[in-house]
Order: C-alpha cells, then structure tokens, then sequence
C-alpha cells in the first residue's frame, strides 16, 4: 500500500541556527502538541538530537486513550535536517522529515510525514474520516503556536 502523506511549510522569523535549537529539542515538543493530546515525554530529558537516538512518549491522540510511543532519531544534518522514525506506536509507519533552510524574512520550515495505519482494509477509510482531519488540526495548532512563540518583529 502506498503511504500516506501530510506536508507543511511554514516561514518563522528566525534563524536555521534558531529553528535547529528549538525543533531538535525533544522537550519543545510539549509546548506545539495541543494540551488535550496529554503529550508527555517518558525518556530522559536530552536537548541534543542525534542519530541513533530513542525518544519515548505517552500520548492521548482520540478518545482520551493513552498510547505509548517511541521514535528513533535515523537521520541527522545538523542544522537542516532531521529524521524521527516510529519504532513502536499508532501507526504501522511513520517517517517524519523536518527540513530547515534559510529564506528572506527567516527559515522556512518543511515537514514531510509518510505513514501507514495498522488496518489495510479500511487504511483509507480511517484515514480520511479521522486520522487525516486529526493530523491536520494538530499541524495547525503547531502552526498557531510557532507564531506566538516566534512573532514577527
């Protein structure tokens, strides 16, 4: 089955070396996921990705359920790339690329995130009923985020 796909730009007043710091700290996770997903990280606290490295999280995703997760750090350009992959959660895959580059006026931000759901059958029912519409409104809540923590001067 081909995977699914969500991708995100987003412009922030600030530098890559700024971006870098901010986004390859697991800890800033917790203030851009919506406080009703409970996203609480479980590993030791670290502010230094690298490849190799193993986050584990908790996270209330639907229906107040907890789920457990773990993402590996497989990729690591610093301070324009990086990669975390899903080892154990949700999603029978997640690769989700976070990609840093200078523009004027800041650093453009991409995310490119490929998955594939646990359930073949109905992979694109699900999808597009909740998972999708899901992923979208949490993006955009980062999104909204980023800009209060990062305003244009």
């Amino acid at each position: 089955m081909k995977p699914f796909t969500l991708e995100r730009l987003q412009i922030l007043p600030i530098s890559v070396q700024e971006a870098w710091d901010f986004f390859s700290n697991p800890g800033n996770l917790v203030q851009i996921t919506p406080p009703g997903m409970d996203f609480r990280i479980t590993s030791p606290p670290t502010n230094n990705t690298y490849a190799g490295q193993i986050i584990t999280y908790t996270v209330r995703p639907l229906l107040r359920v907890a789920v457990n997760w773990t993402t590996e750090i497989t990729h690591v350009e610093r301070p324009h790339f990086f990669v975390d992959e899903q080892r154990f959660g949700p999603y029978r895959f997640w690769h989700h690329q976070h990609r840093f580059r200078e523009v004027q006026g800041g650093v453009e931000m991409h995310d490119l995130v490929h998955y594939l759901l646990l359930h073949d059958q109905l992979a694109g029912l699900i999808n597009r009923l909740i998972v999708a519409p899901r992923l979208k409104q949490i993006f955009d809540y980062r999104s909204e985020k980023l800009k209060e923590l990062f305003p244009i001067q």
